[in-house]
């Protein structure tokens, strides 16, 4: 989950590193660090923390050197210390390595690697690697020939630069399960595991697969596999603008993605309506859509926030295209053996398409020769190349840790497969009119609910000390009390749970007292009525209550302590609206306690280790 970053070229690589660096610190950052070559020596800098920290203890170094490799961490071996921080150097300081991902025989080889008079630094997995390449370039005087017989040895996952004294003019790449992009410049060369610290200077870049290393020098860069086979790739052009990676006047990224969504949800649904046919067309599934029609059974697989987008999916389905749908947790699916038949169909969800687990479940299903379908945002990612289709959704980068609008697209997405397949499966065009008719009103609906956000920051300011809060709904809106009650922790630090709403008196109604906020997502639908006891049952334990609702209503303002109105639409579209309160109160409360909502504590933004 770590940021990397490299640069060959004829500019001065040190504030290119620090940029690429701030650009990704979303990625990771505990700690930073850089190596670069001033004239033919290395010069490595560390600090714990932030970017920043860097840079200031920066200020007067030598900028001459126009090759160079930066990093920012997130700990998975050893503390946040100087020590552990990337770069990682050999025993003689000559080759410089970062990395991100996870050596997981790393034991056995700093073992072998001290018994051959090795000296480790740091506690961390990624130092075996760097003496690893000393050790191999010690008989062979070739880096190239070092790198791959390192890797040889490694089990894990890894996207690394390597940088060194012997072969100053060079950046050695490699990638196995962790992702880098390789950026093509003017008389420049660019690596980076996030395209977003390439875009200010490049847009052609090449997504390294699994295995394959590339030499880049200023001029040059040459893809080969590990057996040593040169690729030939066309490059690709980055789909994205820098004004759209800036805060753009919001205090923070996330505000900004929030407000954005009235976009990114008419972004999702563009070019893919059939007004006149009351239905959907998706060319990203052309070839697979008989499959997904006949599918006996339709199995999700994903993480956090992408596993509620995947439950509200499961509703979907189910009732209007009555095919039988399971979710799993992707970092559970490949554990436990799961039960596959050849005409299932497994949908993988993921904001980054490089989500470790869930690559893995991908792999996973696809190594039993099951079709696999992706939902994934960032185009040229590995679940969007793995998959055997898919669907973008076009939400645009999002750099906010806690994510927001990559939700409401992926919901957005899943209501146009649910309403392709359920006009494959007979319903009625009118219906399907109706559906097409309220997609299209949604993102004048979410504005809607920007228009006054006073009680909002009522509530939150009010709450902001709170140490728990219970969040409950009911059929589609489940999912977004789930949805709600993770932004509320990511950022704020408060304990948060989501249940189902009946589900309250199954054990969490002992936890009702006047020191428990209680958010009900009450919209008016199906099961209003069920929710408005639900209400009754805390309110009698003297519960405070803040209720999601449509209206105002003599008896909801009896019982609810607070409301907050959002617009009515299909019981199958609620959730897109519901959760929008959900995540600016969370957001909110978040500012109040001064937590530091773009990166908070132990977090990164794509999850690239298991």
């Amino acid at each position: 989950m770590c940021g990397i970053v490299g640069y060959v070229g004829k500019q001065s690589a040190l504030p290119i590193l620090l940029e690429g660096l701030k650009r990704m610190e979303y990625r990771g950052y505990d700690s930073a660090g850089i190596a670069v070559l001033n004239h033919g020596t290395l010069f490595i800098k560390k600090n714990v923390g932030k970017v920043t920290a860097l840079e200031t203890s920066l200020k007067g170094a030598d900028t001459s050197a126009n090759i160079g490799i930066g990093h920012t961490r997130w700990a998975t071996h050893g503390v946040p210390n100087e020590i552990n921080a990337h770069p990682h150097v050999d025993c003689n300081s000559k080759i410089a390595l970062i990395h991100n991902g996870v050596i997981e025989n790393f034991t056995s080889l700093r073992t072998m690697l001290e018994s051959q008079g090795h000296k480790f630094r740091s506690d961390t997995d990624t130092e075996v690697l760097v003496h690893l390449i000393e050790e191999f370039y010690k008989t062979s005087y070739d880096m190239e020939f070092a790198l791959k017989r390192a890797l040889s040895k490694v089990s894990g996952t890894y996207g690394i630069i390597v940088l060194s004294e012997y072969e100053p003019e060079k950046l050695f790449v490699a990638r196995k399960g962790s992702p880098l992009v390789i950026g093509y410049g003017e008389n420049e060369m660019l690596a980076a595991s996030d395209a977003s610290a390439l875009v200010q200077h490049t847009r052609k870049v090449n997504y390294l697969e699994d295995g394959e290393i590339a030499i880049l020098t200023s001029s040059s860069a040459v893809i080969k596999t590990l057996d040593d086979v040169e690729v030939e790739r066309d490059a690709e052009e980055l789909t994205f603008d820098l004004e759209e990676i800036e805060k753009g006047g919001f205090a923070h990224f996330m505000l900004k993605e929030i407000y954005e969504q009235p976009v990114t949800i008419e972004d999702s649904m563009r070019g893919r309506l059939l007004e006149d046919q009351g239905t959907s067309v998706l060319g990203g599934l052309s070839h697979v859509i008989d499959k997904l029609v006949h599918a006996p059974r339709i199995v999700f697989a994903a993480c956090g926030t992408s596993w509620h987008a995947a439950l509200v999916g499961e509703y979907m389905f189910e009732q209007y295209a009555h095919i039988p749908v399971e979710v799993e947790y992707a970092s559970e699916f490949r554990y436990r053996n799961p039960i596959l038949n050849k005409d299932d169909v497994v949908i993988v969800i993921s904001q980054s398409g490089e989500t470790a687990d869930t690559l893995a479940a991908l792999r996973e299903a696809k190594s039993r020769g099951i079709t696999v379908l992706g939902i994934c945002n960032v185009v040229g990612s590995s679940i969007a190349r793995e998959s055997d289709a898919g669907v973008y959704i076009h939400a645009g980068p999002e750099i906010g840790v806690a994510s927001t609008k990559a939700f409401t697209s992926q919901l957005t997405v899943l209501a146009l497969v649910t309403l392709l397949l359920a006009r494959k499966k007979g319903m009625p065009e009118e219906a399907g009119k109706e559906i097409v008719h309220e997609l299209k009103l949604l993102p004048e609906k979410v504005r809607s609910i920007f228009n006054d956000t006073k009680q909002i920051d009522l509530i939150a300011n009010e709450f902001k000390e709170m140490r728990n809060f219970l969040y409950l709904g009911r059929g589609y809106n489940f999912p977004v009390a789930l949805e709600g009650a993770l932004k509320l922790k990511e950022i704020s630090y408060i304990h948060a749970e989501g249940y189902p709403a009946a589900e309250m008196k199954h054990g969490p109604i002992a936890l009702i007292d006047k020191n428990m906020p209680v958010v009900f997502i009450a919209p008016r639908d199906g099961s209003y009525e069920k929710v408005m006891s639900n209400i009754q049952e805390v309110k009698a334990r003297r519960g405070r209550v803040i209720a999601i609702v449509n209206e105002d209503e003599s008896e909801m303002d009896q019982l609810a302590d607070y409301r907050i109105i959002v617009p009515k639409t299909l019981d199958m579209l609620a959730p897109i609206l519901t959760v929008i309160p959900l995540q600016l109160l969370a957001y909110r409360i978040a500012v109040f306690r001064g937590c530091n909502v773009d990166q908070p504590r132990n977090l990164a933004k794509s999850v690239t280790v298991e």
